[in-house]
């Protein structure tokens, strides 16, 4: 009898040791019902999130696990947890001002932009035309998103054949009513990324660079200067796309090409000027200048008296009959007469204009509107040639999405470097009032078109957002580079951003996107899955062991009395 027992024992031991393959297998199906749904991954770009003076601006938070919803959501919809997806081409700008004014609760925002508007992308002239009008009212979100304090995540990502599609899908669902949930599934958007953190110190970097002059003794350090200066950073609600190609790309690239051209002029002895040219690339800009003020006030004393004038290069890539120069002082005073005097000749020699804006400086305000202002506040005649008729508004106007490659025209760069560079020439050459072009397109000192668009290109697809570069960013080293190959004496000034000003980290990450079934379905495949294995089960059980084993396992075992007896 014991060793009966001890056999039903040892038997149903094997028979149990049989199900675990069985059991395990089927916990993996159940787990991979949800995890094999197929997952399509997004480069996405975040709100830019900072602080002025402790108040905070920008998106507030970067982790995103919601389903995903359109604008085609029922009236009264809880969107608490959903990811509201918005088309730039279908965007209603009052909605989403609504939105936000209200304060109203939102899992998340992605904002899906054109392909045009990626970094670096050249459109052709019909293409601008067209998305005109997205590019306005993309500036007018971005100065919404900006200037407000959002309480939930906001991503930007550009248009693909998988987030058409989603969208798509998304818009039909939601126009139906049926809201994606846990139970009916949908979409689900999910970014998993650390928590933001202050950016500790952010540096700001100036690179200068030095061209003296020609002078019978020798020394170079007494002559009157000329500085040329241009602010290469940008600023944009979202650090990682804001490439600035106008604002300020083309100043840059124009600084640099005038540069190059003097450097040609200055190499021969014989042609070299009475004037010290001193070319600065700042950092800084869309903070009040503050890249600019600290380099002046490093400069000697000495240096900084003998500067004859400053200009100040700003958005010189997107105009076509008339350049704005911007001072401070009275249009009457002899210094600023002189210099619009010459660079208004030089202009009509070349075909077209240039007119005079006078900004009165208010000492006691900190906001700086203009890059000439800061030398202007250290008694220096400065002014600023550029496109602008307004000074843009503090952190507006400075790199922003729209700022793109294809808005920027390479023929304008080209005939502001003439501008400047002739205007300067004349000056330093004595030839003011003379139809003379030195730097005339047959010759050896022509502007050239090729390092213009090289460079312009090379800035409209790096982001140059200053608190998030760092001391060594390959753009500042090849900027320092490019300078030491036509100028003498090339420095680079590494400052904190001090102020107001605080920033954070966390502007990009991937996005995944799962197309999750409903609860329904899953139950459903649960059955199914559950009945072939049962079935499964059974089969091995029989064919292994026999009926009666099988029926065994399912027998209610004889109770203790049963057993005394």
């Amino acid at each position: 009898m014991a060793d009966e027992k001890k056999s039903k024992h040892r038997h149903r031991s094997v028979v149990f040791e049989s199900m675990y393959p069985v059991l395990a297998l089927m916990l993996l199906l159940v787990a991979c019902v949800e995890l094999c749904d197929a997952a399509t991954v997004v480069d996405v770009y975040r709100l830019i999130q900072y602080d002025i003076s402790g108040v905070p601006f920008g998106s507030r938070f970067s982790s995103l696990n919601h389903h995903a919803a359109s604008l085609s959501f029922q009236p009264g919809a809880d969107l608490s947890r959903s990811v509201l997806i918005l088309p730039l081409r279908k965007l209603d700008i009052g909605f989403v001002q609504d939105y936000i004014s209200q304060k109203q609760s939102l899992g998340g925002l992605l904002i899906l932009l054109p392909q045009m508007f990626r970094p670096g992308n050249i459109g052709g002239s019909n293409l601008i035309s067209e998305t005109e009008g997205f590019r306005k009212l993309l500036a007018q979100l971005e100065k919404l998103l900006v200037q407000g304090n959002i309480p939930f995540p906001v991503y930007f990502a550009f248009e693909n054949e998988e987030t058409d599609a989603m969208l798509a899908d998304v818009k039909k669902n939601d126009a139906l009513g049926q809201q994606a949930t846990a139970t009916t599934g949908g979409y689900k958007l999910v970014i998993s990324v650390s928590e933001p953190k202050k950016i500790a110190s952010p540096t700001i970097t100036n690179i200068q660079g030095w061209l003296p002059g020609s002078r019978a003794d020798g020394d170079s350090n007494q002559l009157p200067t000329i500085a040329v200066v241009a602010s290469y950073d940008t600023f944009g609600a979202a650090p990682a796309l804001s490439v600035g190609s106008d604002s300020n790309g083309s100043g840059v690239v124009a600084l640099l090409e005038v540069a190059r051209l003097f450097s040609i002029l200055y190499s021969n002895p014989k042609t070299r000027g009475r004037y010290n040219l001193l070319f600065a690339l700042t950092s800084g800009g869309p903070y009040n200048y503050e890249g600019t003020q600290k380099w002046l006030k490093s400069l000697d004393q000495r240096m900084r008296e003998n500067i004859d004038y400053a200009i100040c290069l700003n958005s010189v890539g997107s105009w076509d009959k008339e350049l704005l120069i911007h001072v401070s002082k009275p249009p009457d005073n002899v210094n600023i007469k002189q210099i619009f005097q010459g660079f208004s000749n030089v202009a009509e020699d070349l075909g077209f204009q240039v007119a005079l804006k006078h900004k009165k400086i208010n000492i006691s305000n900190s906001r700086v509107a203009w890059e000439h202002e800061q030398f202007s506040r250290l008694r220096v005649t400065a002014a600023t040639l550029s496109e602008l008729s307004t000074p843009p508004e503090l952190l507006e106007n400075a790199g922003s999405l729209s700022d793109t490659r294809q808005f920027v025209n390479e023929d304008s760069i080209i005939k502001g470097v003439k501008l400047v560079a002739e205007s300067l020439a004349r000056h330093i050459y004595g030839h003011q009032g003379k139809d003379i072009q030195i730097f005339a397109d047959d010759s050896s000192l022509a502007v050239n078109p090729f390092y213009v668009r090289s460079w312009l290109d090379l800035l409209s697809q790096t982001p140059r957002v200053a608190p998030f570069l760092s001391k060594n960013e390959p753009l500042i080293m090849a900027l320092k580079k490019e300078l030491e190959d036509y100028t003498a004496e090339v420095s680079v000034q590494h400052e904190s951003l001090e102020g107001s000003f605080t920033f954070y980290d966390s502007t990009k990450g991937s996005l995944n996107i799962y197309q999750v079934a409903s609860v329904t379905f899953d139950l459903l495949l649960l059955l199914v899955l559950g009945s072939y294995l049962i079935v499964l089960f059974s089969f091995l059980v029989i064919t292994t062991r026999g009926l009666d084993d099988l029926i065994s396992l399912f027998r209610r075992p004889p109770s203790r009395k049963v057993k005394m007896a």
